[in-house]
């Protein structure tokens, strides 16, 4: 959805102040753009520690910890460079997922996977963005988002607390549902939900926004406040599991230099951006 990424998750670890005016009775489109920026582009980058906890139908528990960094390219909501570094548990220790997102739809964007077991760099095709991020339900795309270019966008409903839109995929050969259904709050422009079907509008995989804080961040030299999701859910129906994401330690503009965001570093992450 409007490239949102780990989700609105992630998905509100990242955005600025939106420069374009909504019009009084926004359309689809713009509802879809403004929600884009809230859930990935707030500020100029920004970093946060993240708690990832997979549930299975079982009831089995997994864990991940990891450090996200994310870098905006330009002030137009394009292309951004995210950098995540996982510490926990000792088997992915010291991974490293680096993706350089391009707004363009002809570019694919650039995605590597740093395994140090086997101190090895692997690029991740295109198509492989809509295949599970490192064993838990969200996938590759919701970390680094979905382009709003890459639907058509229908306001369905207008509700005192959301606006709720249709998005179908002008590609869907390329994506595994037929539709989703978003809801983007009317104050914030944050999605709050985002329901995905299948064909025969087959409810299979939903994306929560649970916990909604305001961050304080300087900008321009100017206190701000940024809405951000500090706990994001995604719910497996098909297979009955889970993954959650808590957001702790979360900063925007830090001034991250775009080196970090290199392949250089994906052997030798920089001590300064994961303090």
């Amino acid at each position: 959805m409007m490239k949102i990424g780990i989700v609105a998750i992630l998905w509100g670890l990242l955005g600025t102040g939106f420069a374009e005016e909504l019009s009084p009775v926004p359309t689809a489109d713009e509802i879809a753009r403004k929600a884009n920026h809230m859930a990935l582009y707030q500020g100029a980058d920004s970093k946060g520690k993240v708690t990832m906890v997979i549930k299975d139908k079982q009831g089995r528990i997994r864990k991940r910890e990891f450090t996200m960094l994310r870098r905006n390219d330009d002030d137009r909501d394009q292309d951004q460079k995210y950098y995540t570094f996982f510490q926990v548990p000792a088997d992915v220790c010291k991974m490293v997922f680096m993706v350089h997102k391009h707004a363009a739809l002809e570019k694919d964007d650039d995605r590597w996977l740093y395994m140090p077991g086997l101190d090895l760099v692997k690029r991740i095709a295109a198509r492989d963005k809509r295949t599970s991020f490192v064993g838990s339900d969200f996938l590759y795309e919701d970390i680094s988002g979905r382009s709003p270019d890459e639907d058509n966008h229908e306001l369905i409903e207008m509700t005192d607390t959301y606006y709720i839109l249709k998005n179908i995929p002008k590609k869907p050969d390329t994506v595994e549902f037929e539709y989703y259904i978003a809801h983007i709050d009317r104050k914030s422009f944050v999605p709050m939900k985002m329901e995905f079907f299948k064909r025969g509008h087959r409810l299979y995989r939903v994306i929560e926004s649970v916990r909604l804080e305001e961050i304080q961040a300087q900008e321009n030299g100017q206190k701000v406040t940024y809405p951000t999701v500090t706990e994001s859910l995604v719910r497996n129906l098909a297979n009955g599991s889970e993954t959650k994401m808590i957001f702790s330690d979360i900063r925007y503009n830090l001034g991250l230099s775009n080196k970090i965001f290199t392949e250089r570093y994906l052997r030798r992450p920089p001590r300064d951006a994961m303090r």
